[in-house]
């Protein structure tokens, strides 16, 4: 029986104002009933893990995230990062081992092109070898061609506030695309491009300059997008983004996505947090203590059943497209979470509900683990991702340390998702962000 309670009740006042505000009626539809005995996703999922280039590679060439974060944070003290740089072949071969097929790696623009007239072909050499340890390893790259860092000289010039940077950045991409489309990759052409806009006007850019970069964005990719088929017609493209909320999704990240849907081969689809009815009142009180820890991963809570809506979001916002989770996992402070969540039980759960959307028939493609080792994450070494876990500040020989997460993907990866009479460790909370109305009129529920 569906719940409803008061909360449900201001969930669903919230839902019909969010739907008057973008212009689309909140509709419910059944729930399909929960199967006692759950699937696996089959042979041809494809399971991935993933890092970016100026989190994780090290020995950082010039650019503007280089020239924020380098003066006041611990980049300043361990500028080589997690090196993978100079480790990047163990590091493939630990993803190999997990039995993944994809790594999503970016391919850094800062590194390629150090000045608006110069090409570093050792630049190009590096991501020729990494992608040579790939294939070597029987893994299929997932390449980003913008994981937001630019060089710094596009910096000086204004970066998404310079109408020119339009030219310049295709001009780096198509390098890159002609380079490498013959390794037959996937290709992200903007990573979580609401994020991108938000954190460059914080830094970087005036307010004004919102409108112009939200234009910029999509003009890279639908010219990117057309000249990646030129060179590999059967390419699989697409401009990721995250939904935590989606109503505010609509309202922001998805006008983006509205100027290039017919451009998106499958709906990339990062997810980490959620709100809910349950968790605003504790989200609120802190964030009137501390404003600025809104924008703190752990100030949010992780409820991992908003996969499973994200997913039925996806596919009502975008029909007829295919999703593939390029983004997903679970953060903690050195390793530790004050709820007690442990990384493992998280993947196990996240998966679980992966498994339920596409038992649903969500057309979901594929899953990617963010990221396989730490990193410089959210200007901080101290927040981890990674399914090995790199102590940066205390280790010099930066060990990769396999968390409880690792022997629990290796038996999913190798099974095709967790076993049909799995249970999350956690309740779905009421009334998810990520989809409402449906959330609060027809909760999913977890068979006994």
């Amino acid at each position: 029986m569906s719940r409803f309670t008061r909360r449900a009740a201001f969930g669903l006042a919230v839902a019909g104002l969010a739907g008057t505000v973008i212009g689309q009626p909140a509709v419910a539809a059944g729930r399909p009933a929960s199967p006692v005995d759950l699937p696996p996703l089959g042979p041809d999922f494809h399971w991935g893990v993933a890092g970016s280039g100026f989190q994780s590679e090290g020995h950082t060439p010039d650019s503007h995230q280089r020239r924020l974060f380098t003066e006041h944070t611990a980049l300043a003290r361990f500028p080589d990062c997690v090196d993978f740089y100079t480790r990047y072949a163990a590091d493939i071969a630990l993803a190999a081992g997990l039995g993944v097929g994809v790594y999503g790696i970016s391919i850094e623009w800062a590194r390629l092109q150090p000045g608006p007239d110069e090409w570093d072909e050792a630049g190009f050499e590096f991501y020729d070898r990494v992608l040579d340890a790939m294939a070597a390893n029987g893994i299929r790259p997932m390449l980003t061609l913008d994981h937001w860092v630019y060089p710094g000289w596009i910096a000086e010039r204004g970066g998404w506030g310079d109408p020119g940077i339009v030219e310049a950045w295709l001009r780096n991409a198509r390098k890159v695309v002609d380079r490498y489309a013959f390794r037959d990759p996937l290709w992200i052409t903007v990573a979580n491009p609401g994020a991108y806009i938000k954190f460059e006007t914080r830094d970087t850019l005036p307010a004004t300059g919102m409108a112009a970069m939200t234009s910029r964005l999509a003009e890279v990719h639908n010219a990117i997008y057309d000249h990646i088929h030129l060179v590999q017609p059967t390419a699989q493209v697409t401009m990721s983004t995250n939904v935590a909320a989606g109503t505010i999704a609509d309202a922001t990240e998805s006008l983006i996505l509205d100027r290039v849907i017919d451009r998106l081969d499958f709906v990339g689809l990062g997810t980490y947090l959620s709100f809910s009815l349950d968790t605003l009142p504790q989200l609120a009180e802190h964030t009137m203590i501390a404003p600025q820890d809104l924008n703190n991963p752990l100030t949010h809570a992780v409820q991992p059943e908003s996969m499973y809506y994200a997913l039925h979001y996806c596919a009502r916002r975008f029909p007829g497209k295919p999703v593939y989770v390029v983004q997903s996992g679970i953060v903690t402070r050195n390793g530790t979470r004050d709820d007690g969540y442990s990384r493992a039980d998280h993947l196990r759960d996240t998966v679980y509900w992966l498994q339920r959307a596409h038992a649903d028939g969500i057309n979901v493609i594929g899953y990617t683990y963010w990221t396989l080792t730490d990193s410089f994450a959210w200007g901080s070494y101290t927040l981890r991702f990674g399914l090995y876990t790199v102590d940066v500040v205390t280790d010099p020989t930066l060990t990769r340390k396999p968390t409880d997460a690792v022997a629990a993907y290796r038996a999913i990866t190798a099974s095709g998702g967790i076993p049909g009479d799995y249970r999350p460790s956690r309740q779905p909370a009421a009334c998810s962000f990520v989809d409402l109305p449906d959330s609060c009129i027809d909760p999913v529920t977890v068979p006994h």
